[in-house]
């Protein structure tokens, strides 16, 4: 079972994958993210695990894989839409969205609502706090 922390680490991950989808992260995208971690409950852990995969280098579609894994077995959440939106931000921080971040941001909002609608058809769907 996937909890909180596990997703928490996992929009961290994303973020990474994001930020680093046009080549390399900018220190804009750093900064935009630190600027709006700061206000976030689970900020700090959020900030590790992008950190984390920025310190490993670790391949942007290895930390997409892991986070898409993990928000689809951790289910629907209203944590969700504030994703996308620090994603988008991290994205235009430096010289506006480039097609590669915003595909990648495309790519995992249509696989989560997939994922959710096909679990909802089956009756699985529950919210989680």
């Amino acid at each position: 079972m996937v909890g909180k922390t596990e997703l928490y680490d996992a929009f961290g991950e994303l973020i990474y994958a994001v930020a680093k989808a046009d080549g390399f992260i900018q220190n804009e995208e750093v900064g935009k993210l630190q600027e709006l971690l700061a206000s976030h409950t689970w900020g700090k852990e959020i900030g590790w695990s992008f950190n984390y995969e920025r310190e490993k280098k670790q391949d942007l579609q290895t930390a997409y894989d892991k986070a898409l894994y993990t928000c689809k077995e951790f289910g629907p959440s209203p944590e969700y839409p504030k994703l996308l939106d620090i994603l988008q931000q991290i994205a235009a921080a430096s010289d506006g969205i480039d097609s590669d971040e915003a595909r990648l941001i495309h790519n995992f909002e249509a696989e989560l609502r997939r994922k959710f609608r096909v679990d909802l058809l089956e009756g699985k769907w529950m919210v989680k706090d």
